[in-house]
């Protein structure tokens, strides 16, 4: 369609120069090449805006921090429980956490999460279901990093510090909601 319409404005202005009696002939060449780099130029132009207006619907997603104890606790079923703080904008707001787990679980354990989290807009982003799958043991202190996604986008890249004695092979399902 944009080859058309710059086809269209080479032929306008020929038709233009024609009726006024001008000669072409010898400047055709010269006109010719004129029309296709102003054309060239009007197609890259509207190329980078299209680009530029794709990249700064995508840059008005932010990132903050994010730390949170939980506590999990099960015997084939799990339940966790916690709470934690969310950093956006300079702003604290404080957040629960739920969730649920099935599979082999057995013991207990506490994990202070810490990161980030990216792709939001505003905090409310952060509420959601956070899913993952996972297999471990923790006795005693331990250490490990996770990144788990919700419905709304939010991306959590997240470390932590395990303490007590767990085995599991379950499916997680942890619930973030600002209060």
């Amino acid at each position: 369609m944009l080859l058309a319409s710059s086809n269209l404005f080479a032929s306008s202005i020929r038709r233009i120069f024609v009726t006024r009696g001008c000669d072409l002939g010898k400047r055709s060449k010269l006109f010719q090449g004129l029309l296709m780099q102003l054309s060239s130029a009007i197609r890259a132009a509207l190329i980078t805006l299209t680009v530029a207006g794709a990249g700064l619907a995508t840059a008005y997603a932010d990132s903050g921090s994010i730390r949170f104890n939980v506590i999990k606790a099960g015997f084939v079923v799990g339940g966790s429980g916690g709470s934690g703080t969310l950093v956006f904008h300079g702003r604290r707001y404080p957040l629960s956490i739920g969730g649920v787990s099935y599979g082999f679980t057995f013991g207990a354990s506490a994990t202070d999460f810490f990161g980030e989290v990216s792709n939001i807009r505003s905090p409310f982003d952060v509420n959601g279901v956070y899913g993952a799958a996972g297999a471990g043991v923790a006795v005693g202190p331990g250490a490990g990093g996770i990144v788990l996604a919700n419905q709304n986008g939010a991306v959590l890249t997240l470390s932590g510090r395990q303490m007590g004695l767990i085995v599991a092979a379950d499916l997680n399902g942890l619930v973030i909601t600002l209060r």
